[in-house]
């Protein structure tokens, strides 16, 4: 038989998948993977279903439907202060990680350059190397994560086509300041390159910190593609509804790229979306709060059980240094060890750095806190039984 795809045969099974099977093996809690425990609001539930029963359940429109897309366009208004086209300049994807594809394939030619910030979600490179292009990879260094200017700067050239910017940052709770916003600004308008945002963690932060989308900077209108995702901000991961958005040029191409990957995303949840997008302002806080309140659970008991706790402003994760409990092995065998031993699972930081790097972060390891807070502090009462008796 002749060989298959190079590039995909060649990746291996993801992180998440290994430490989910091992916590199900070892009955662990899984602090591993980003997605809730509990629900997302009833409203939007019972929106859901009352729309599936309208008799409007057949394809909807390629760009999305247009009372998402108008929700989608008076959020970007409401939040940001960005007047948004929803007929031309939203285009509602299934999941972000297609809205992130959709965006990389309409801005990228074969040869084209990418710069990427690591540590990086794990399929920013897959997608970028499928498409034939070359990554730029820029490290960020624990535990304030500070951009690199000047490295940053070197990985800018004459073939940088777009940069990959997650704030707030998975896996580092990072959110770019705005000084380092507009130096990535400034470098986006000397290389005439794009920017595809994901900022899918738009409403989860933390300690007064806010949000700033890139597009809201000086000529990055039209430079910048801003990618929103249903799942984080309310909490129903599975419905798998992202958003674009984007000028109406680049809006179009990057329709014809969802045209061919998935075309339209389910009638039903798109408007139960759309009214979730309505919610008032207590809802968005009473989401920043609970989770703020959560990381603070799990980070101050792992504090107590001697790991070094690294700070973060925004997402669902907060990163720990086991270096100063002794633990002589990788990062990987510690989450291994923690998964039997304790039976919390954990995942290794150095899965969020490209193949073959050097001088990847040993000692990190990320958990993740959108837990029920009875879980978290099952947690931590295991991990400190646990290092108790070492």
């Amino acid at each position: 038989m002749k060989p298959l795809n190079h590039q995909l045969s060649a990746l291996p099974t993801t992180i998440f998948t290994l430490m989910s099977a091992l916590a199900i093996k070892h009955g662990a809690i899984n602090l591993g993977q980003g997605f809730p425990d509990t629900e997302g609001p009833a409203d939007m539930v019972e929106a859901a279903g009352a729309a599936l029963r309208d008799q409007r359940n057949q394809y909807a429109p390629l760009a999305g439907l247009p009372e998402l897309r108008a929700a989608v366009a008076s959020a970007n208004a409401r939040f940001y202060g960005l007047e948004i086209d929803p007929a031309r300049e939203v285009i509602v994807t299934s999941g972000a990680t297609e809205a992130l594809a959709a965006c990389l394939m309409a801005v990228l030619n074969p040869g084209d350059e990418v710069v990427l910030i690591e540590p990086l979600y794990d399929t920013y490179l897959p997608v970028v190397q499928m498409l034939g292009c070359t990554a730029r990879c820029v490290r960020l260094t624990p535990p304030h994560w500070d951009l690199p200017r000047a490295e940053l700067a070197a990985a800018f050239g004459s073939k940088t086509k777009a940069i990959v910017l997650n704030s707030p940052m998975n896996p580092t709770g990072k959110i770019f300041s705005d000084e380092e916003l507009g130096f990535i600004a400034a470098l986006l308008r000397e290389h005439d390159a794009y920017a595809i945002c994901d900022e899918v963690y738009e409403h989860l932060t933390f300690d007064g910190r806010r949000h700033v989308p890139l597009m809201t900077l000086p000529d990055m209108r039209e430079r910048c593609m801003r990618i929103g995702s249903a799942g984080k901000t309310f909490s129903f991961t599975g419905w798998k509804i992202g958003y674009i958005t984007a000028t109406a040029d680049l809006a179009a191409v990057i329709a014809k790229a969802h045209q061919n990957i998935t075309f339209a995303t389910a009638p039903n949840l798109q408007r139960a979306v759309a009214h979730g997008l309505s919610s008032d302002e207590a809802y968005f806080e009473a989401l920043a709060g609970d989770l703020a309140y959560r990381r603070d659970i799990l980070a101050e008991g792992l504090a107590a059980c001697g790991f070094g706790v690294l700070p973060t402003n925004g997402t669902y994760f907060v990163i720990a240094d086991f270096a100063p409990l002794g633990f002589k092995g990788t990062d990987l065998a510690f989450c291994e060890y923690l998964t039997e031993a304790a039976r919390v699972t954990a995942i290794p930081v150095s899965a969020f750095y490209a193949p073959h790097g050097t001088d990847v972060p040993s000692t990190l390891i990320r958990f993740a806190f959108c837990k029920q807070p009875e879980i978290l502090r099952e947690a931590v009462t295991r991990l400190t039984a646990l290092f108790a008796d070492a």
